[in-house]
């Protein structure tokens, strides 16, 4: 992988001065149709490189914000093992008051992130933009499979399911579907942004699996499902939540790179660095990064059961 995210000047990419960090992590293990996810931070990182810096709609670049590439988790013994190790290494992160973002691999990865945020962040919403519900509580012998991306955020977060639009008949017995909003309807309610947004407390992170997106925009994921998201509509939503909340830190997932069709990975790295650029297009580049976490040292008052499930 690249040294330094997007070939940015070294200024912008320490640790020390950053306020940003991009954590990649190649991991597919628990896939069932399409394998490559782990391939997706590679091809990300390649794409970032061949993107202009300077975001025409923001007028900034938030590159001079400084983001630091840090070393990609590649703990791939077992699920489990690596759900602790990406919560371990998110949470690391956190504490040294940085703006946290994930990269994968598979949504599997996004049980460790929003166990990592939601121990830092007081009343965490997690929004998720998804064409798969994800609630499954387990699967295939494991908690921490893909299909079980947003199920403990279910239990212990305000989850907030944004696109669905396929899912398992048993995850109906676990959905809050007053705060999911499935892509049939979407279509035709033009309010639906505001009430999502009203259901949202004030510290948001964002998990966005990019099958989320129409595959007429982004086919190279593993599960694409018609129906979906367009490019403004998603960027839209996106600024508001990030204009009229506190997004703490967000991961995208599901990247399946096809060597025969890179406009999704450059999809992807437009979507990262927009992200970035709603984040801090009224921040100077010399103002400090207060992230506001809640220093809970090593314990957490979240339930314990899901940290059990860990150790089996």
């Amino acid at each position: 992988m690249s040294n330094t995210y997007a070939g940015i000047p070294e200024e912008y990419s320490r640790l020390e001065s950053a306020k940003i960090v991009l954590i990649p992590v190649p991991y597919d293990g628990t896939s069932t149709w399409q394998k490559g996810a782990d391939q997706g931070p590679r091809a990300f990182l390649d794409a970032s490189e061949n993107m202009e810096l300077y975001d025409i709609e923001t007028d900034t670049e938030v590159y001079k914000q400084g983001v630091y590439l840090a070393d990609a988790v590649t703990e791939n013994s077992s699920p489990e093992k690596m759900v602790d190790e990406v919560h371990q290494t998110v949470k690391k992160y956190i504490k040294r008051n940085k703006f946290v973002t994930i990269f994968g691999g598979e949504h599997s990865i996004s049980i460790g992130t929003i166990r990592a945020f939601n121990e830092c962040f007081d009343n965490l919403t997690v929004l998720q933009i998804d064409a798969h519900a994800d609630l499954r509580k387990e699967y295939q012998g494991s908690k921490c499979n893909h299909a079980c991306a947003v199920y403990e955020a279910s239990q212990t977060t305000n989850l907030i399911q944004v696109g669905i639009r396929s899912m398992d008949i048993i995850e109906t017995t676990v959905m809050d579907k007053e705060k999911t909003y499935f892509a049939h309807d979407m279509v035709n309610d033009e309010f639906w942004t505001d009430s999502a947004i009203d259901q949202m407390t004030d510290n948001v992170f964002i998990t966005i699996d990019l099958d989320a997106f129409d595959p007429s925009i982004m086919p190279s994921t593993g599960t694409p499902e018609p129906g979906g998201l367009l490019w403004y509509e998603t960027l839209d939503f996106l600024r508001r939540v990030f204009e009229e909340k506190n997004v703490v830190g967000f991961d995208i997932v599901e990247l399946c790179p096809n060597p025969d069709e890179r406009s999704s990975d450059f999809l992807a790295a437009k979507l990262y660095y927009k992200m970035l650029s709603y984040k801090f297009m009224d921040d100077n580049a010399d103002d400090e990064y207060e992230s506001n976490f809640r220093d809970s040292g090593s314990n957490t008052n979240k339930p314990s059961k899901f940290a059990d499930d860990d150790e089996n």
